[in-house]
């Protein structure tokens, strides 16, 4: 919300989805307040995903007859085109006025913020700011996100929502509008001392060397698989370590072919973090998982499994101790090949630095597995619960998507 409002011209926000909730009834009134005050909002959600539906669809009126709101849906359900409904957007973040922008895994959702007054369970996840201090510098990254940002809102797979309404609608719309505003003041009273502080980002930001910023390709069908090129590429540059941190690891042939080799990485260490089976939201990504766990094990790679009833959703790689990779991509065919996906790219030590000390929490409750496929253990942390009927389904399920792996 900060970010929000501190824009004072434009706010270009690409999203996967926004869920029902307090937290996105917050979130989207505030861009409701900015662009009552003149600010230019371009809002682009995926079309199958965005969550606007139901009780919710009464935003896309709110949104779509604001005069300074602009909604696009990329790639909407269309059944007699479904060969486009692979074709997804799963970027997430906000670019404020090109000069600030929040980019990461994150969806707008309760279980993504964690109030404390939430009580199912959450899905932790990591996003990273990036502050332009040369906003006239051709080669900033926020210029890089930002044309990237444009390219997409221009394509012919963008298409407005909410423009053309009927009167029922848009009074439909002013009434949602008039809610989500007031959910947005009530929220900024009852934490009059957090909506009041002041936050200098310069003093909390790091010093970096370098700044880049990799996508997929914008394309239907498969994809030329841009991002997991560059992040291998990235990975034969170490000389000691590697570790990623996704969801759910689905490595099949296509991504490994001509891409990773075991050779490429001799002496180097490697570790994941992922869900483990009683952590896992998602079940049929986690079947995947488990038909490629311990063929990943035996070629030597460390897994760590979180522990816990609630899930990890955060994507990032380091690599050695100055490089630094967060955003959208899941290590699976889906993020590969499928979808659209966004990542920063830092480099520099302090970066790296402060990523170890914010998984460190997620380590400490996770085990790591063993070379027999079982748990190494700890002494300080137990086995997550699994019930006999979730640990049924997945190992079901683990034989069934191995026909569908590619679409995972």
């Amino acid at each position: 919300m900060k970010i929000i409002y501190s824009a004072k011209k434009s706010l270009d926000i690409s999203y996967f989805s926004i869920e029902s909730g307090e937290s996105p009834n917050i979130f989207l009134g505030s861009l409701l307040e900015v662009a009552d005050r003149g600010v230019e909002v371009n809002l682009i959600l995926d079309g199958m995903f965005h969550g606007l539906r139901g009780n919710s669809r009464a935003v896309i009126y709110t949104l779509g007859s604001h005069p300074n709101i602009n909604l696009k849906f990329y790639e909407p359900i269309n059944l007699l085109k479904p060969w486009t409904l692979n074709n997804r957007m799963h970027d997430k973040y906000i670019i404020a006025d090109n000069k600030i922008a929040i980019i990461g895994g994150r969806n707008i959702g309760d279980k993504y913020f964690a109030p404390e007054w939430y009580s199912g369970r959450v899905t932790n996840d990591r996003d990273i700011i990036v502050i332009n201090t040369e906003p006239k510098n051709p080669s900033s990254v926020l210029n890089q996100l930002s044309d990237y940002f444009h390219f997409i809102w221009n394509h012919k797979y963008s298409i407005s929502k909410g423009e053309k309404i009927s009167k029922f609608q848009y009074n439909l719309g002013l009434r949602k509008g008039n809610y989500l505003r007031e959910s947005t003041k009530i929220a900024r009273q009852e934490n009059k001392n957090l909506a009041e502080q002041e936050i200098d980002l310069m003093s909390l930001s790091l010093p970096t060397n370098k700044i880049s910023f990799i996508h997929n390709p914008i394309e239907r069908f498969c994809k030329e698989p841009w991002v997991w090129y560059e992040i291998t590429q990235l990975m034969k540059s170490a000389k000691d370590s590697i570790f990623a941190q996704s969801p759910y690891v689905v490595p099949n042939s296509q991504m490994i072919r001509g891409f990773l080799s075991k050779d490429d990485f001799e002496h180097i260490d490697i570790s994941i973090l992922t869900n483990s089976l009683a952590s896992t939201p998602n079940f049929p990504a986690y079947a995947g998982y488990l038909n490629h766990r311990k063929r990943i094990i035996d070629i030597g790679v460390k897994i760590y499994e979180y522990q816990s009833l609630d899930s990890i959703h955060a994507k990032a790689f380091t690599i050695d101790d100055n490089i630094l990779i967060v955003g959208s991509y899941n290590i699976d065919p889906r993020s590969t090949y499928l979808s659209t996906e966004s990542m920063i790219v830092i480099h520099g030590n302090n970066a790296v630095s402060k990523f170890k000390e914010g998984v460190s929490h997620y380590m400490d409750e996770s085990l790591l597995v063993s070379e027999d496929y079982d748990y190494v253990d700890n002494g300080e942390v137990r086995e997550g619960n699994v019930s006999v009927v979730k640990r049924s389904i997945i190992i079901l399920l683990s034989y069934l998507v191995k026909i569908f792996e590619h679409l995972l």
